[in-house]
């Protein structure tokens, strides 16, 4: 089980990122969070298997259909307590 804290910046918001986000993270398996700064980015606090956060790090560098990713930061994290994916704030 690995972890990860994503920063996704870009044309990220009002464009469904966090929803469509909470979606492919179930479709695979991957645990964890979504929620919009204040700056304009999103970020993800991400847990799952080798193979499913790899797939997950991929569509984060595609995003949904209307978004426009400029970059996506990953930074490893102790892994945590989650049992669903959530959206916050």
């Amino acid at each position: 089980m690995i972890a990860r804290r994503f920063t996704v910046t870009g044309q990220v918001q009002g464009v469904g990122f966090r929803w469509s986000a909470q979606g492919e993270a179930e479709r695979l398996g991957v645990v964890g969070r979504v929620r919009n700064r204040n700056d304009g980015a999103v970020e993800i606090l991400a847990q799952g298997d080798r193979a499913a956060m790899d797939a997950f790090a991929a569509w984060l560098e595609e995003g949904p259909r209307f978004a426009s990713v400029a970059d996506v930061d990953a930074e490893p994290v102790e892994p945590f307590e989650a049992d669903s994916f959530e959206i916050t704030r």
